[in-house]
């Protein structure tokens, strides 16, 4: 995958899978997209194995150029060939590295592949609509709010409103 100035996606691999069982398991990281559930060593293996065989999900380890320390994870997932969409999922998973304008960088690359690599029409994303650092990030990005969902999440005990944002392949500017 090529590199912007300071990231590089990798495809996912068995020698990630650690970090990612770490980040998969801390409450306060899963927390910022989905409802917590702690994961077992087994099932985490399983997921891995399973995301390697479909054609529908491809994730991205999230790596510095400079020193290839893995920081985070993206992916494109529930790609439709034939409306030729698909959903954006991004994750810093080192809290030391977030707020670095790495996850704009990421995204980037991302959209890149979206586009030009697998001739996609639209990508969209879902958001808590509390989290406006991310809402921020991805509306500098060229994503659109397309609608909020009231009341979708169930996250720590409370219901939150999830925002639904996409890009078209003509907004993406690169």
């Amino acid at each position: 995958m090529p590199k912007l100035e300071h990231v590089i996606l990798e495809p996912l691999t068995s020698k990630d899978l650690p970090i990612f069982f770490q980040w998969i398991n801390d409450r306060e990281q899963v927390l910022l997209n989905a409802p917590y559930k702690p994961i077992g060593e087994l099932a985490h293996r399983s997921w891995f194995e399973n995301v390697q065989t479909r054609n529908d999900i491809f994730i991205f380890g999230i790596h510095l150029a400079e020193t290839d320390k893995l920081i985070g994870s993206c992916q494109l997932h529930s790609i439709n060939y034939i409306h030729r969409c698909a959903e954006l999922q991004i994750r810093i998973g080192d809290p030391a590295e977030r707020n670095k304008n790495y996850g704009y960088e990421a995204v980037t690359l991302l959209l890149d592949f979206a586009f030009k690599d697998l001739n996609l029409q639209r990508v969209y994303l879902h958001v808590f609509a509390s989290n406006s650092a991310a809402i921020r990030l991805f509306e500098k990005m060229g994503l659109k709010r397309e609608g909020l969902l009231r009341k979708s999440a169930y996250i720590n005990g409370t219901y939150v409103d999830v925002l639904l944002m996409a890009i078209l392949r003509e907004e993406h500017k690169r």
